[in-house]
């Protein structure tokens, strides 16, 4: 008789290993698909994605987690706005506009790596695609509505210094 109960002849030793799985009964909550999310600041910023993250891990019950992607959401809406204003300040020049835009693909790259992956390797190591997906159409409306306003937004403050240096 084998430690575990089994009799030897019942045991395979060619057998990949066994591990005792303790089912949690855990469902699983209804998430933005973290993929979906990191893509989707291509357009919208990191700070987008962020955000989704931040509700995704609340609902996955990690704090500390959407702690963490809040603080990442605010830093990069507070860069997109110094960005911003460094575009409207400063001279208007091919390598300005190369810098700020350079800037801001290192920082998508820098969330991504440093925090955007990570839920999405958390998610499909738990739920692989089995679990329920929210919609899209409120984040990415107001994602929409608050890109146009940004943008408007710095298109008059571009205007208003340009007329005040008497470049129009």
């Amino acid at each position: 008789m084998s430690l575990d109960g089994r009799e030897m002849n019942e045991i395979n030793p060619y057998a990949p290993p066994e591990a005792a799985v303790v089912d949690i009964g855990a469902q699983a909550p209804a998430l933005w698909n973290p993929g979906a999310a990191t893509a989707w600041c291509l357009l919208f910023t990191p700070a987008f994605g962020a955000i989704l993250q931040m509700k995704n891990w609340h609902a996955l019950g990690e704090p500390a987690r959407a702690a963490r992607s809040r603080a990442w959401a605010i830093g990069t809406a507070v860069f997109t706005v110094l960005v911003a204003i460094a575009g409207i300040a400063l001279p208007i020049s091919l390598a300005v506009d190369r810098a700020l835009n350079l800037s801001s693909f290192v920082l998508l790259l820098v969330w991504y790596f440093a925090d955007g992956r990570e839920q999405v390797v958390f998610v499909k190591a738990r739920f692989g695609a089995g679990y329920p997906r929210r919609r899209w159409m409120a984040p990415l409306l107001i994602g929409l509505a608050v890109l146009l306003a940004f943008s408007l937004l710095a298109m008059a403050a571009l205007f208003v210094v340009m007329r005040a240096r008497g470049e129009l």
